[in-house]
């Protein structure tokens, strides 16, 4: 029930609200067609149009290798006579032992919800780049005379850092130790160890047991430093598979060249020794172990669980085997009589649910990750001397696509952005992301990682989730009109921008917990309807920060509605985070999902109101926004500001603006959550129909402080001969392309 006043104020209509929230009684408990094809300019940044990078190394074949890379991570496939298993990216934090006082993490406020379950650190010095030893890729392939086997890293600038060993074999139940001081154990008959000796990478296969080498003779190493991959073949006369069935496993971890054994964490990191491994006289060498198919995904009803055993990055399983120090859990069996029939089955990977997957970006700032510049919980990228933590051209992202046959124009896309402190799996497992997905026509939902848990969705943070979004178009049928865009906390703050900068990409717009970081450029989505779910007593983003928006959206007359949410009761609530983390642990998104419905975006309205936001803009990342719509070449007269605005409106499609009705006010209760019912109050515009309007050959603009501007009179319904009324508040010059029209005004 809604109760609309016509002179209601936001702050009149909240001090009216402020008592029904506390009330108890009252309420019930093809890659080519998948993005935008039209006539230009293309909605959204160029980066989300940019062709896939020429040059990737790590994902580059060469001599005897040949099949693609899977690219979902904690996968396996047989391709071509290989076998491929797919790693996480980042996930290298070894065991789950004492945390390292100096982890740059732990200094990094931002990250909470986006710590390791392991706790191992690097060395800090030259060659370990805070991801030495991350396992991205391992192979193997049977040769005439030999055992291939390669593996791919994230990082390697310096070989000699590091060791990697493979169980052969073996008998499940009779664990054996790994060689050289790993203080591991799994099956095995045999060890194949590749470590550094005399400088050079060397292989060593061995007795399970009694470490006996099965030659004296070295095997030969080949790295490859440009692809960071590392291939060693094993002889026949040393082991031969044949065509059975062999069981393997394995780890990499740092060396050490002084005792010619795996490299050991303490208590600290320095500069030539890991840190996180706390006071245990024999930690676990490995800080990365392969073939892990069953990593749990993050649980939202976890509650402290999720700060004290996380699984934000995919790798608790591995930190309780390492823990344990006993990887028997982690392995693959591996057809050998398969591989020799150059067999091709990919019927392992999955095409829905969710899934973790491997971006290959066109940026790297580098290799491995660094915590030595972060945004935290203020700063901007590019700016005030804060830059993203994961520098290489891999990053990960999550999607979850929904069970069921393509739809025949294509799937929706919902941009799903994650919060302050959080990773792409903050959304794994959750209803909010299969609520939002599984629509009554559904929508694949993306989180991408966006560089770093800090990144406010500007610079390259923001550049990653178009390139994702490309990415993904080109994996799954899209329908580009289908767009929406919704996130959590700074997820909802980047909801707001990126829907301001790009408002002719999405559909609707959904934040949670969030508000506009500049009111000013609300003004952009008059054809973005938003939901905005807030908590009158979050102590994130309170009143004074959400209600300036929501004023925005009123006073522009745009269609709007801001549940405001009842502080939370429930022991699930975090101590830390009691009413901003209310709505994602009770994790109930059913409403949100009605409101972004099915929804197609009016690629020409008649009515435009851009504001042009060039602070935001970093051109050497192809992210940029100068064009709204039918509106492009937009310009400020006065750089770095984020008011100048632009309002033009078409006579041609014979519409006008609908009237907007009153700010409307209601209570309600979002049901179905883990926490029982949760009251809320409600602030509220629509619009009546649509105006019918003569047709007329005219365009009118209001402008301020806009240099230039450019219109496509075809798609704004008019003709070269268009007549423009035009209001600006100094010099203006207005190009209609195809016109060989340009008109100047002052």
């Amino acid at each position: 029930m809604y109760r609309t006043t016509g002179k209601l104020t936001i702050a009149g209509a909240l001090s009216l609200l402020s008592a029904a929230l506390f009330m108890t009684t009252a309420l019930a408990a093809t890659p080519d067609t998948s993005l935008y094809r039209g006539p230009g300019p293309k909605p959204g940044p160029a980066i989300l149009y940019a062709a896939p990078p020429r040059t990737v190394p790590q994902l580059q074949n060469t001599g005897i290798w040949h099949a693609q890379p899977i690219l979902i991570s904690g996968t396996q496939a047989y391709r071509h006579g290989e076998y491929l298993y797919q790693g996480f990216l980042y996930d290298d934090h070894g065991a789950r032992e004492v945390p390292d006082p100096n982890d740059p993490q732990l200094a990094e406020a931002g990250d909470l919800f986006s710590m390791p379950n392991g706790t191992y650190t690097y060395p800090t010095g030259p060659g370990y780049d805070g991801n030495a030893a991350n396992l991205v890729e391992f192979r193997a392939k049977p040769l005439a005379n030999a055992t291939a086997f390669r593996i791919t890293l994230n990082a390697l600038t310096n070989p000699r850092l590091i060791a990697f060993s493979i169980a052969i074999g073996g008998t499940p139940g009779q664990t054996h130790q790994f060689p050289d001081g790993a203080n591991v154990v799994a099956p095995a008959s045999l060890f194949l160890t590749v470590r550094p000796v005399d400088g050079r990478l060397q292989g060593q296969l061995v007795h399970a047991g009694s470490d006996a080498p099965i030659t004296a003779a070295p095997i030969q190493v080949k790295v490859d430093m440009y692809r960071r991959q590392i291939q060693i073949e094993v002889p026949h006369r040393d082991w031969n598979p044949g065509r059975q069935i062999v069981r393997l496993a394995m780890g990499i971890g740092l060396w050490d060249a002084s005792t010619d054994r795996y490299l050991l964490p303490g208590v600290t990191a320095s500069a030539t020794e890991p840190g996180g491994g706390g006071l245990t006289p024999h930690p676990a060498a490995f800080f990365d172990v392969a073939f892990r198919f069953n990593e749990p995904l993050p649980s939202v009803d976890s509650g402290t669980a999720a700060i004290l055993d996380p699984a934000w990055w995919r790798e608790r399983e591995q930190a309780t085997a390492l823990t344990a120090r006993n990887i028997s859990s982690l392995y693959a069996e591996v057809n050998f009589a398969a591989l020799n029939a150059h067999v091709t089955d990919n019927s392992m990977l999955p095409r829905t649910g969710f899934m973790d997957r491997i971006l290959a970006s066109h940026y790297s700032l580098g290799q491995g990750v660094s915590f030595a510049h972060t945004c935290g919980l203020t700063g901007s990228p590019d700016s005030g001397g804060c830059a993203p933590e994961y520098l290489g051209q891999l990053q990960p992202y999550a999607i979850y696509v929904p069970n069921v046959p393509t739809p025949k124009r294509g799937f929706g896309l919902t941009v799903l952005l994650h919060s302050l402190s959080a990773n792409y799996n903050q959304f794994a497992g959750s209803r909010n992301e299969s609520q939002f997905a599984d629509r009554p026509d559904p929508t694949i939902v993306l989180t991408s990682e966006a560089r770093g848990p800090d990144q406010a969705y500007q610079g390259l943070g923001g550049a990653d989730v178009f390139e994702a979004w490309h990415a993904l178009s080109r994996l799954y049928h899209l329908n580009p009109a289908y767009t929406d865009l919704a996130g959590y906390s700074m997820g909802g703050i980047g909801t707001f921008t990126l829907a301001e900068e790009f408002p002719d990409l999405f559909a609707r717009a959904q934040p949670t917990v969030g508000d506009s970081s500049n009111n000013n450029m609300v003004a952009s989505l008059r054809n973005v309807p938003v939901l905005m779910w807030n908590n009158i007593a979050d102590e994130l983003v309170d009143p004074a920060l959400y209600l300036p928006t929501v004023e925005a959206l009123d006073n522009d007359g745009y269609r709007f509605q801001t549940d405001i949410y009842r502080p939370c009761a429930s022991t699930l609530c975090s101590p830390a985070f009691p009413d901003h983390l209310e709505l994602a642990v009770n994790d109930e998104f059913a409403p949100a999902a009605a409101f972004l419905g099915s929804a197609q975006i009016d690629y020409d309205p008649f009515h435009i109101t851009y504001v042009v936001p060039t602070s935001l803009d970093v051109p050497k990342y192809e992210f940029t926004a100068t064009h709204a719509y039918w509106l492009s070449d937009l310009t400020p007269r006065t750089a770095g500001k984020t008011d100048a605005e632009i309002n033009a409106i078409s006579r041609g499609f014979g519409k006008g603006d609908p009237t907007p009705s009153g700010l409307q006010t209601g209570i309600g209760a979002l049901t179905g959550g883990y926490m029982g019912p949760i009251q809320y109050a409600s602030l509220s515009k629509t619009w009546g129909p649509t105006r019918v309007e003569p047709k007329l050959d005219q365009l009118d603009i209001t402008a301020t402080d806009i240099a230039t501007a450019s219109i496509d009179v075809f798609r704004a319904d008019v003709n070269c001969q268009v007549q423009l009324q035009v209001s600006t508040d100094g010099p203006l010059t207005i190009t209609l392309p195809g016109c060989n029209r340009v008109m100047h005004y002052s």
